[in-house]
């Protein structure tokens, strides 16, 4: 996703607020409604912004993709045929933009024959200097994951999803979910065993562990 200005992510003047369910916002959206923009916002960006900032772990970079993923709606919003399922919708326009956002952070770093960034941002989070360097490095090994290793493993042992949650999120079967979780979580667990700063930081916290 080629970098670009971000615009604030505030409305100039906001709207009041439509008491409408998801599917009468989904039809609204397909109609072009200038409401139904502004309800879509206030109603799914929070959902967005947490999963990308979880994935990413980067709140600026987070931002720029909760603007992709909105721009993508308000474009594809007359191809949803279930207006009932709105959020889902929602939901997997994020997850396929989180998909390309980490294959494009992957192929970065490689023409920069550099390791990729650490997309921490720390300014974001309220703990002390040592724990958010330990975050850092928690980063640094998620980025050796594949990219749907790591998005499983975000979807599973961050966002809590099932299985069959993730297989139809990610449009894979339920044993490759399996198989990817396992795979990340020993990857992971052999990682972290090797370095003493962050089996303290992740001390008491084993569930990410299983698969």
């Amino acid at each position: 996703m080629p970098s670009h200005a971000r615009a604030p992510l505030t409305l100039v003047v906001e709207p009041p607020r439509r008491d409408v369910g998801d599917a009468e916002l989904a039809r609204a959206l397909a109609g072009a409604e200038d409401w139904a923009v502004a309800e879509a916002w206030h109603r799914f960006a929070p959902m967005v912004l947490v999963t990308a900032e979880r994935a990413l772990g980067s709140r600026s970079e987070a931002e720029d993709l909760a603007q992709e993923v909105f721009c993508r709606l308000f474009r594809l919003a007359k191809t949803l045929r279930e207006p009932d399922r709105l959020r889902s919708f929602v939901y997997s326009i994020a997850i396929r933009a989180l998909k390309s956002q980490l294959r494009y952070r992957r192929l970065r770093a490689w023409l920069s024959f550099q390791s990729p960034e650490t997309l921490f941002d720390a300014r974001y989070v309220t703990i002390d200097v040592e724990a958010r360097e330990l975050l850092k490095s928690f980063y640094v090994l998620l980025d050796r994951l594949s990219d749907r290793d790591r998005l499983v493993f975000i979807l599973r042992r961050v966002e809590s999803m099932t299985v069959e949650e993730i297989a139809e999120t990610l449009d894979l079967s339920r044993s490759t979910v399996k198989r990817s979780m396992v795979r990340a979580s020993a990857r992971l667990s052999r990682w972290v065993d090797a370095d003493p700063g962050l089996q303290h930081l992740l001390v008491g916290n084993t569930a990410w562990r299983s698969g």
